[in-house]
């Protein structure tokens, strides 16, 4: 039965905070009509998302405050960049990452955490979906980013998506 009433309930949560938020206020009203909006989307959804990956909460949670902390972080980083480096000394450079990841929402999580993060942009997706194209303001080392981003970020995404 509770499959049923909420086959996405993480969907609902977003939901529902995402109308509490929009409405600007906490109130019965608002908490009301954001939990029937919680609860009728994701109803009426669950058809178009027949095999959906199962998602680990406690993993995502973790990914979720480690990407937070990595942008921010890559904001003072690309900022020192632009300031003090002089352009001759940047090295931008194309990574072709390989992904051992294998659905599509994990490959997308990981491509979006990639483009989030400030100094790189996920670019491409070969079209055989094992290598994810990517371009960093400033890779003097290339092999070591594409170490770095796939035990940063992919291994987390396997546990998560596992």
């Amino acid at each position: 039965m509770t499959a049923r009433l909420f086959p996405h309930p993480g969907l609902t949560v977003l939901l529902v905070t995402m109308w509490v938020v929009m409405v600007g206020e906490v109130s019965f009203g608002a908490l009301f009509l954001g939990l029937v909006v919680g609860i009728v989307v994701p109803i009426f959804t669950a058809p178009w998302w027949p095999g959906r990956p199962p998602v680990r909460f406690l993993p995502a949670a973790a990914y979720c405050g480690i990407v937070l902390w990595d942008i921010v972080v890559a904001n003072f980083h690309v900022a020192a960049i632009i300031l003090f480096k002089p352009t001759r000394d940047l090295r931008p450079a194309w990574l072709t990452i390989p992904l051992e990841l294998t659905t599509p929402e994990a490959i997308t999580v990981f491509a979006g955490t990639i483009s989030l993060t400030p100094g790189t942009v996920s670019a491409d997706v070969s079209a055989c979906g094992n290598y994810l194209l990517v371009h960093a303001l400033h890779a003097p080392d290339p092999a070591g980013e594409v170490a770095k981003v796939k035990a940063r970020y992919e291994a987390r995404l396997k546990e998560i998506f596992a």
